[in-house]
């Protein structure tokens, strides 16, 4: 798998996050296309090579060349919803402003829907954030990983005084992961890098075993004595435990697990729960029925997730359920190869998980596709997945 390992020995920042992966092989103007369907135009994105601390890296810049409107989520989910966005950067995308904006409405003690970035400009915010995902969409990255995070120290100048650094924001968005201050009495670590690898990041510590690619250096607007300003992203292929089967192959996921018990719930908010939770890019998500203490009958909630959305999932699970706590634990799932290819049919363009590492491949049509066939043309699903179902190896 192609990983993205950020080393943030001098913190994270938005635009140090362009920079590094710019400087790793992601071309600006086919960023700079991409971001124009998102139908923003008061602002400029520029790139230029500098040196920190002796080490070359490439500063990225943008500018917002005029006074912007107050955007709240609403208005950034809908800029980022309109646009030609491949889907999943739009999913991505509107995941981490949630999060963000989450993290500003309990900061500030306002409704969500009243929230606003205090801090950043919402234009550079948005093209940063959205700009991060399409480089590594470009790079063709599949998972990220991050050092521990340098969140530098003295104190952050704020639309409510000086306050301490990290920022409340950063702070609330960096609970749970290992960080530590070292260097200049300066931030080093923003709100917007720190939400970026808090949704990205699947693992902190060292490196993944893995076959270095390309290496990136982003630089930050600050020099420093003795000390070099910049985020470096190493891009590899990961070493994986792999085994043959047959004439296909098996590969070993890590993931992990969340659970709580629940038994004081409205059952009916259990089907939106499960629909929230796979919204949010869940693997999986499913009940178990138990009996808990005092003979109350009760519910397990099972998730199953990559580690890059433990904390989103975290959210909502307290945010939409009674209960007070959740834990969760490593797994590991071997799985089948398997790849989701669109494929033109007799009912027109249907996806299909194409299964291999049995013989012969399988092909099985997305329920949700089907769905719509059978409603649209009047026909019983069941004939709809069964037809294709058998055809499918002949499209």
């Amino acid at each position: 798998m192609k990983t993205a390992h950020f080393d943030c020995y001098s913190g994270i920042s938005g635009d140090m996050c362009l920079g590094a992966l710019i400087d790793a092989g992601a071309d600006l103007n086919e960023l700079k296309k991409s971001l124009g369907t998102l139908g923003i135009a008061n602002y400029g994105i520029t790139k230029r090579k500098v040196v920190k601390g002796g080490i070359a890296a490439t500063r990225v810049n943008v500018k917002v060349q005029q006074k912007e409107p107050l955007r709240r989520l609403a208005d950034i989910l809908s800029i980022i919803g309109n646009s030609d966005l491949p889907e999943h950067i739009v999913k991505d995308s509107s995941r981490i402003f949630r999060q963000l904006f989450r993290t500003e409405a309990k900061i500030h003690s306002s409704p969500l829907k009243d929230a606003h970035l205090h801090e950043l400009s919402a234009t550079d915010c948005i093209i940063d954030i959205v700009g991060t995902l399409l480089c590594l969409h470009h790079l063709g990255v599949e998972g990220v990983t991050s050092s521990p995070i340098n969140l530098g120290g003295g104190t952050v100048e704020t639309a409510h005084g000086l306050l301490p650094v990290p920022a409340p924001a950063t702070a609330e968005l960096l609970k749970g992961i290992p960080v530590y201050s070292s260097g200049p009495a300066r931030e080093l670590t923003t709100p917007t890098g720190a939400v970026i690898i808090r949704s990205l990041a699947s693992s902190f510590g060292s490196p993944p075993s893995m076959i270095i690619r390309t290496i990136g250096y982003g630089a930050g607007g600050h020099d420093f004595k003795g000390r070099s300003n910049t985020l470096r992203v190493i891009i590899g292929e990961t070493v994986e435990k792999t085994s043959q089967i047959s004439e296909g192959r098996r590969f070993t996921e890590s993931l992990i697990i969340i659970q709580t018990n629940i038994d004081d719930m409205n059952p009916q908010v259990y089907g939106y729960l499960i629909e929230r939770l796979l919204g949010c890019g869940a693997l999986d998500a499913y009940l178990t029925n138990v009996m808990m203490k005092k003979g109350r009958p009760g519910i397990v909630l099972n998730v199953l997730s990559t580690q890059a959305l433990k904390y989103a999932l975290i959210d909502i699970i307290l945010n939409e359920t009674t209960t007070i706590g959740v834990r969760f634990f490593d797994a590991e799932r071997v799985c089948i190869g398997r790849k989701i290819r669109k494929i033109q049919t007799e009912y027109g363009p249907v996806r299909f998980k194409i299964i291999t590492g049995h013989g012969e491949d399988r092909f099985l049509p997305e329920y949700e596709d089907c769905k719509r066939i059978s409603i649209e043309r009047n026909l019983p699903l069941i004939e709809v997945m069964q037809r294709l179902r058998d055809k499918g190896p002949e499209y």
